[in-house]
């Protein structure tokens, strides 16, 4: 149970570190006034690889239709998340498959754990120890899967962090309207509706964990909403229109993930084969 709940919080504690970085980051951009805005002349690996061309894409898209910024966004929103979706569906099969192993494996598990605190002398808890790994072994569960588990994560952070920049940066954005608010300034419903899809992001997120696991993670589906919606209050409303539509697209993602690889009880004879 203990460690089946690691592997969730290793990934969940990087998605949201992510999230934090990136909105401090900003936040601090805002407040010292230093958001240039970006060119192809613009020095920096990450703003000629990453920013800059999604600000071109970005205004490519918007005179395609009209001069609408604010459907360039979304549909950029939507390109680079069915871009992303390969591995992000990969990073979900392999949590969901760590978890079948782990749940075939809990009951051995589970009776090792019981001799390891009847244990008193160190010998004997090092031979438990040893027995765990021969456990882990039999059901080929490899405790340092959880670590690859986060690599298709690390690949989608500079994708989606280079399209918020350039959302920043692109000053053409700030000059439209978009629906019933202006692209460049803050808009309390759409900060509503933003913190509101984060909510049920999160809460999506926590659908078929045991109870145990739902309580370790219940004060995660408060922290990213909140933190949206304090930092929506005063970001320009493209911002949170990004945030929005992709939170949106990763309730659906979410969804699809847990119909298509519900973790189930994986026995011996289906590891090995």
């Amino acid at each position: 149970m203990e460690k089946k709940a690691a592997f969730i919080s290793r990934k969940t504690l990087l998605a949201l570190t992510g999230i934090t970085l990136l909105i401090l980051l900003s936040g601090c951009q805002q407040a010292s006034g230093n958001i240039q805005d970006i060119t192809g002349q613009t020095p920096g690996f990450f703003n000629h690889y990453f920013v800059y061309p999604f600000s071109v894409l970005l205004k490519t898209f918007a005179d395609w239709f009209q001069g609408s910024y604010g459907f360039s966004i979304i549909l950029v929103t939507l390109m680079i998340r069915f871009v992303l979706l390969p591995f992000a569906l990969k990073q979900s099969k392999d949590q969901m498959q760590m978890k079948g192993k782990m749940a075939g494996a809990q009951p051995e598990l589970k009776a090792l754990q019981e001799k390891m605190k009847k244990a008193k002398d160190a010998e004997t808890k090092t031979k438990l120890q040893q027995e765990t790994m021969k456990i882990y072994q039999k059901h080929n569960i490899n405790p340092l899967a959880a670590l690859g588990g986060c690599l298709p994560l690390l690949i989608q952070l500079p994708f989606l962090t280079g399209f918020y920049y350039a959302i920043q940066r692109t000053p053409e954005i700030a000059e439209h309207s978009f629906l019933w608010f202006n692209l460049g300034s803050s808009d309390i419903a759409l900060t509503l509706l933003a913190a509101g899809i984060y909510y049920i992001q999160s809460r999506v997120s926590l659908i078929g964990l045991e109870e145990a696991q739902r309580k370790q993670m219940a004060m995660f589906s408060y922290l990213s909403p909140i933190m949206i919606g304090v930092f929506s209050l005063t970001a320009p409303a493209a911002l949170p229109l990004y945030w929005t539509i992709g939170g949106i697209f990763v309730i659906l993602q979410t969804l699809l993930t847990k119909k298509l690889f519900q973790a189930e009880p994986t026995s011996l004879s289906v590891a090995k084969s």
